[in-house]
């Protein structure tokens, strides 16, 4: 089937949709302050399975590298190992006993295998966010402080550039990252948003290197250009679209995740998994390196 126009993919309605992954030939997502890991099938529009489901919010998943269907995940206040069995690994506590709460957001592998998750307060008080960078076999590590709320991050094919959302502000700044170390250098602006124009939340890159955005309360997601331009903008039928994923057909279908979170009046697509048929493929979600 081909979609033409942006389609609710099933009749499920998520508080706060985020962190789509393409991940061995299928979709996967979560619905973030309920903690649960979700996936469904990328050929038809079909009810979301849970795969698994924590006491604390979920953020995000990197599959883990030889090992299926385990996972390291930004959750609760840190990053935690889902191992096929079921079972629950604390790795590290990043955000616990602060006197602000705090909670992990969204996070992603880079090509080289590390991982790397953002952080908020819950009151979303400016400069309370991090980033934070995870090397195989090591602990996290603070790379870029004085985020409001971290969204992305988002890596080119070369695991060369990052590209990191601060959503409140409207802003998306990018970044160098040295391939042996992951140090990041070169933090220069990319993208600065009207607020009427949304704020921008998850990301991805395709294979031309090209960076998606969904735009929170814009009802839009919109694809840049490497030199910042716009190329492209679909329309959404839900106000808040919080995560996009190429994956499905020839990794050309854009599967975008949306929140009722915080509608007065929800609209009937508010909360759905959406997907639309675009010109151009995307890359499967980069594994963390086993460690």
């Amino acid at each position: 089937m081909e979609l033409t126009e942006p389609t609710a993919w099933s009749d499920d309605r998520l508080e706060l949709g985020e962190g789509a992954r393409w991940v061995d030939d299928r979709l996967v997502l979560v619905d973030l302050l309920a903690g649960r890991l979700l996936t469904t099938d990328a050929a038809r529009p079909a009810p979301l399975a849970e795969l698994l489901r924590l006491d604390v919010p979920l953020g995000a998943v990197a599959p883990v590298a030889g090992r299926p269907g385990e996972w390291l995940a930004a959750a609760g206040t840190g990053v935690v190992r889902l191992t096929a069995d079921g079972g629950r690994r604390p790795v590290a506590d990043l955000e616990g006993g602060r006197s602000e709460p705090a909670r992990m957001n969204d996070g992603a592998a880079d090509p080289r295998g590390r991982f790397w998750a953002g952080s908020m307060t819950y009151a979303g008080v400016p400069g309370g966010g991090s980033l934070y960078r995870m090397d195989p076999g090591a602990a996290p590590v603070p790379v870029v402080t004085g985020l409001t709320i971290a969204n992305g991050p988002a890596f080119d094919g070369a695991g060369a550039t990052l590209y990191l959302a601060d959503t409140p502000r409207g802003h998306v700044d990018r970044f160098t990252v040295d391939p042996a170390t992951g140090a990041l250098g070169g933090r220069a602006p990319f993208l600065r948003l009207d607020p009427a124009e949304g704020a921008p939340d998850g990301m991805t890159v395709d294979a031309e290197d090209h960076l998606w955005v969904a735009l929170w309360g814009g009802a839009a997601v919109r694809r840049y250009r490497p030199d910042g331009t716009l190329d492209r903008e679909v329309r959404l039928p839900a106000a808040q679209p919080t995560s996009v994923c190429l994956g499905g057909p020839g990794l050309r279908r854009l599967f975008v995740t949306t929140a009722r979170y915080g509608l007065a009046d929800p609209g009937p697509l508010d909360g759905a998994l959406l997907a639309v048929d675009v010109p151009v493929a995307g890359r499967p979600a980069a594994p963390v390196a086993a460690g």
